[in-house]
């Protein structure tokens, strides 16, 4: 649980007035000095992430946000940074001021309630005001003493609002494969591949494979077609990296079911037939239309980079027009949305769940069709239709857009 990426945790976000004791009660709840405190208002800048344990709900991210009632100079950027909290939360931990409820907290509960978001309210300071809100969780973030029973509060609390999707997230690929199966994993060894290791979307593959029951056998792409052969039965599904995908399809046999790891994370992460139906997009785009590459995490492009470099070439190839493509890295998302015709999301194995629905239910909301890299690249290879075709849900969705 220690080595659980984040993007698998449950979000906690913690939001509240400025000074209201948010900083205070994640170090009370973590039992660290997480979060610096002070009287002064205006603390905490940058939202603080801390990650640990919290069971029986298991491993989860809390999120200390600056107060969205922020004066101070640098308040308006703040204030910012925390409204992005509201993409990824899965769950609001609203810190009241003792007994105090007004405005502002209606409109974090309003925001949450728009975005499907439950929120928990907590009445910090109880030891100085009555809460008026007797369903709120009354604490002391500065009494230590009472840490124990906050966090057995908590928990209960939590358990039961718990999302559905995080107590039973969507399946990588154990609805896929019977007990006992195997599965093929193609994983290009090149210069993109880290040293020494496998990425975030293989090795979570594998290990929901053996929670499966299954077997996986990995391989590079010049060693598939032999290991295939060595197999006495065929595999329940071949999987690969998306820039060797058109290289798998003409290698498996048409009654093999085969699919990437990018689009088993959109199924996972997103919404799949919504990305699907983005995918046909790529059918309409024209000289001068603008695409946005959204990469979930930050990094140093290489040479030959997936995002900005192949495919933007893939698609002005696939189009045979010329593309403005943008780039948005991290957790930066453009608030104008409608200025592009196609928005290409990433595997977003950085991202929780909630994030990239997030970032397609404002794509839909400005009318602008969203796929991810996996997608994108399969339909520019002119492969898509095989590697859906264990998802038929996707497959409709995708040909109804296409007719």
């Amino acid at each position: 649980m220690k080595t659980t990426p984040k993007s698998l945790r449950l979000h906690i976000a913690l939001f509240g007035r400025t000074n209201v004791g948010k900083s205070s009660f994640l170090n009370l709840i973590t039992g660290q000095e997480v979060s610096i405190v002070s009287e002064q208002a205006g603390t905490t800048t940058d939202v603080v992430e801390k990650t640990m344990e919290l069971l029986p709900l298991g491993p989860v991210v809390f999120l200390d946000t600056a107060g969205l009632d922020d004066t101070s100079m640098l308040g308006a950027r703040r204030i910012e940074k925390t409204e992005k909290v509201l993409d990824r939360a899965d769950v609001i931990l609203l810190i009241c001021d003792g007994g105090r409820f007004g405005e502002y907290e209606k409109t974090v509960e309003t925001r949450a309630a728009e975005k499907n978001i439950p929120v928990i309210r907590i009445a910090n300071k109880a030891d100085l005001t009555d809460p008026s809100d007797s369903s709120a969780l009354a604490c002391n973030s500065t009494d230590l003493t009472t840490r124990e029973k906050v966090l057995s509060q908590l928990k209960a609390r939590l358990i039961a609002i718990c999302p559905e999707e995080f107590i039973q997230p969507p399946p990588l690929v154990g609805d896929l494969v019977k007990p006992g199966g195997v599965i093929v994993l193609i994983v290009p060894i090149d210069l993109q591949a880290p040293k020494g290791r496998l990425i975030l979307p293989q090795v979570s593959t594998i290990r929901d494979a053996l929670d499966s029951d299954a077997a996986a056998l990995v391989v590079k792409e010049r060693e598939y077609t032999h290991m295939l052969r060595l197999l006495r039965e065929p595999p329940d599904l071949v999987i690969c990296d998306s820039q060797v995908v058109l290289k798998m399809v003409g290698d498996t046999p048409k009654d093999i079911p085969c699919t990437t790891f990018s689009i088993l994370f959109a199924r996972l992460k997103g919404d799949l037939p919504k990305l699907a139906a983005g995918a046909a997009a790529i059918e309409n785009l024209k000289d001068g239309n603008k695409v946005l590459i959204a990469e979930s995490c930050s990094h140093h492009a290489a040479e030959d980079d997936i995002g900005r470099v192949k495919i933007p070439r893939w698609l002005r190839q696939y189009c045979g027009c010329a593309l403005e493509i943008e780039v948005y890295a991290g957790r930066d998302f453009p608030e104008n949305l409608k200025e592009y015709s196609l928005v290409v999301q990433c595997g977003g194995c950085m991202h929780n769940r909630r994030e990239i629905l997030s970032r397609i239910e404002k794509c839909e909301t400005a009318g602008v069709p969203i796929t991810n890299y996996g997608l994108c690249i399969s339909q520019t290879q002119g492969v898509l239709k095989r590697v859906l075709s264990p998802f038929p849900a996707a497959l409709d969705a995708f040909e109804r857009r296409l007719s």
